[in-house]
């Protein structure tokens, strides 16, 4: 079992034509994504050429629109890798044409303009799932692949993870590779986002095949500190966290746009006090979070 992304998925690329689009599009169909198209309105009309988990050559079609895309692919999950500039159209494309999941790669698009695409999908009800934006996407190991998660750090088990950091999704992903994942997220650092930790947790919880759940956090907002009371009212299953920041300084925005701490609010040692308050096991480092998951599934 796996959340939001399996091997049936099929999944279109905004933005394929380029050299994001074009150099991902490739990790994809070797991770074995179901890659089944693209989109560029300049280029309709036109293939890319690739080459499949197999090894084998293919061509893969390039559609106006992410409409046109759908009904002739039958794709439900689109990947952009678009320009900040136009990241807000081609979402809006994506959640207008109905496409079940959108990840939104880029970084760098104006918070106004996330805001605007998560307003657009509230009011289309909801139809579509938004990872990102400025995140690494998600992966179910060995079934598919949608962003840019290394696909050969880890295998397929029975931990869920969801993380706001790109990097540190990774680490963890190695870290505990020996034990494997149902599905690992990568949920973006911008103020404004669509799948939340609590969305990722909820599926998780529900996920019959998922036996205990990662949550890595950030200094900024208060995310961690909500997703920490929905795990004490909703959550059963064991959950380990770890939260990035502890060293940051006070008032400065940290590498990702929404870590930013003001006062007490946001700092790294109010996070690990809701999620311990919570049950959660929190580690100080990365090494020693994958150690606690370790620790806490030998003593179930």
């Amino acid at each position: 079992m796996s959340i939001f992304l399996n091997s049936d998925s099929k999944i279109i690329v905004q933005g394929i034509t380029g050299g994001e689009g074009t150099k991902h599009t490739a990790r994809m169909l070797a991770a074995g994504s179901n890659v089944v198209g693209g989109v560029n309105a300049r280029k309709a009309g036109t293939t890319v050429k690739h080459v499949d988990k197999n090894g084998d050559d293919i061509e893969l079609p390039v559609f106006a629109t992410v409409a046109e895309a759908m009904e002739a692919t039958g794709a439900d999950v689109s990947v952009a890798f678009v320009p900040p500039a136009f990241s807000k159209d081609a979402a809006i494309e994506a959640i207008d044409a109905g496409i079940g999941l959108l990840v939104v790669i880029t970084e760098g698009i104006p918070v106004q303009d996330s805001a605007e695409v998560w307003a657009r999908a509230q009011a289309a009800g909801n139809k579509t799932r938004i990872i990102g934006p400025n995140c690494p996407g998600i992966i179910s190991p060995e079934q598919s692949l949608a962003g840019i998660i290394p696909a050969n750090i880890t295998k397929k088990g029975k931990l869920g993870l969801v993380s706001k950091s790109g990097t540190l999704t990774y680490q963890m992903m190695y870290e505990l590779r020996d034990l494997g994942f149902s599905t690992a997220i990568g949920i973006g650092g911008d103020p404004v986002i669509g799948t939340t930790h609590i969305d990722a947790l909820e599926a998780f919880e529900a996920d019959p095949e998922t036996e205990a759940i990662v949550m890595i956090g950030e200094i900024g907002g208060d995310a961690e500190e909500r997703a920490a009371a929905y795990i004490k009212e909703n959550v059963s299953k064991p959950v380990v966290g770890y939260v990035a920041g502890f060293t940051a300084p006070e008032g400065k925005t940290m590498g990702h746009a929404g870590a930013i701490v003001s006062g007490s609010s946001g700092t790294a040692q109010a996070k690990k006090e809701a999620l311990e308050a919570a049950g959660v096991k929190v580690g100080k480092t990365p090494t020693e979070t994958a150690e606690l998951m370790r620790e806490l599934l030998a003593g179930k």
